[in-house]
């Protein structure tokens, strides 16, 4: 199935406002304690959800929807990990909201935002990727729906300073089918159309994003 370019448009208008919403409601906060529901999760992804590398990918950054969202498709199968099926599987019920919410809270760096057309000459070609797509490949820009800078928001993930290996391996898991569950295929149609230098490439560029 082709991407629906007009669902793109619109999801890409919702994320932005996501973010330019998030932002304004951004306060400064102390540091929460860690729930029960989430104890067993900071093994990996930290006690503020800031990630191990290699281990367990930053969680803060990321929309409760989203984390939500992703321990359905663990639930589900829709999402192969050995060790996430585990975890997941302890995380039900309310817990789900419980966990998402507190990873959610978590604090990100601020960074500048680069929205798509702010700058008309690139060239780095993993930026070009990032800000305006190859459109000769029907790919589109990636910020079109992971928002300026790639901060994400709502069901798209944030990418702006997540480990590289980490988004290498899901990249990959699109291509192989192996990660599913996205509206239309959406991730896994564009992630066939990229090259193994592209895949290292973008996973670099925003994981640098700080």
């Amino acid at each position: 199935m082709k991407t629906s370019f007009y669902k793109l448009a619109a999801l890409a208008g919702i994320t932005i406002l996501t973010v330019m919403t998030a932002e304004a409601a951004e306060t400064t906060s102390p540091q929460l304690p860690v729930p029960a529901a989430a104890q067993l999760c900071t093994s990996c992804h930290g006690a503020q959800g800031q990630g191990i590398d290699i281990i367990g990918p930053r969680l803060a950054g990321l929309s409760a929807d989203y984390i939500s969202n992703q321990l359905a498709l663990f639930h589900a199968g829709k999402r192969q990990n050995p060790t996430m099926l585990a975890m997941a599987a302890t995380v039900q019920g309310d817990n789900i909201a419980v966990v998402a919410q507190y990873f959610s809270q978590q604090p990100v760096a601020d960074i500048p935002l680069q929205f798509r057309g702010d700058k008309v000459g690139i060239s780095d070609p993993f930026e070009t990727l990032a800000f305006q797509g190859d459109w000769s490949r029907t790919i589109p820009a990636c910020v079109s729906c992971h928002g300026p800078s790639a901060v994400g928001g709502g069901q798209f993930p944030r990418l702006a300073g997540q480990q590289a290996s980490y988004l290498k391996t899901q990249l990959l898991a699109w291509q192989e089918g192996s990660r599913t569950g996205d509206a239309d295929n959406m991730m896994g149609n564009i992630a066939l159309k990229l090259t193994a230098a592209e895949i290292d490439g973008l996973s670099q560029f925003f994981a640098n994003i700080k």
